[in-house]
């Protein structure tokens, strides 16, 4: 998908790494903007995003972590369960949810914080793929989870938000040590 106007600087070589920003840089908050079709410069940027994401090393990373707003993302979960593989989805929608399941998660973007959140089990999602299909698949256990991990961020919400006002509030001295350490 075409990279928009603001993100042109972006032009991204495959396989190059990019940095990951922290929390309490802006672009964590805001909501990320669709794009319009899929290109060798978006599957450039994929190619990039996969490679940034191994080397962190992670399951997930959303465009916004690496100071882009478009809503596309990569997950790779395959190193914690067999049963998934890598996917990059651009534009994704979850159109339904069922169950729920509690597990620790954490985030490229808040280095050393951990803590169990409440998601949906299973998932029904609509994308685009590297190819420019439009897909709908459905996603369950960790899959789901990072899918719904990763999709937030495009949203401009990360993981820390589903917390308790007082676990968040524990951790305070924690994300502003982070935040400082932000560019």
């Amino acid at each position: 998908m075409r990279v928009p106007e603001q993100d042109k600087d972006a032009a991204t070589q495959p396989g190059t790494e990019r940095r990951i920003i922290l929390y309490g840089h802006p672009t964590l908050r805001r909501r990320a903007q669709p794009v319009a079709d899929v290109d060798g410069e978006v599957r450039a940027f994929v190619d990039s995003l996969f490679t940034t994401m191994r080397a962190a090393p992670g399951i997930g990373l959303a465009a916004p972590q690496v100071d882009r707003r478009v809503r596309l993302f990569v997950v790779d979960p395959t190193v914690a369960d067999s049963a998934t593989r890598p996917l990059a989805l651009i534009n994704p929608e979850i159109l339904t949810y069922a169950g729920i399941n509690t597990y620790e998660e954490g985030c490229l973007s808040i280095p050393g914080i951990y803590a169990d959140v409440s998601r949906p089990e299973r998932i029904l999602v609509r994308y685009v793929d590297v190819e420019g299909g439009v897909r709908e698949e459905e996603f369950d256990g960790l899959m789901a989870r990072v899918i719904q991990h990763e999709n937030d961020h495009l949203d401009g919400k990360l993981f820390i938000d589903c917390l308790t006002r007082m676990r968040r509030t524990l951790l305070t001295k924690r994300l502003r040590e982070i935040e400082s350490r932000g560019e």
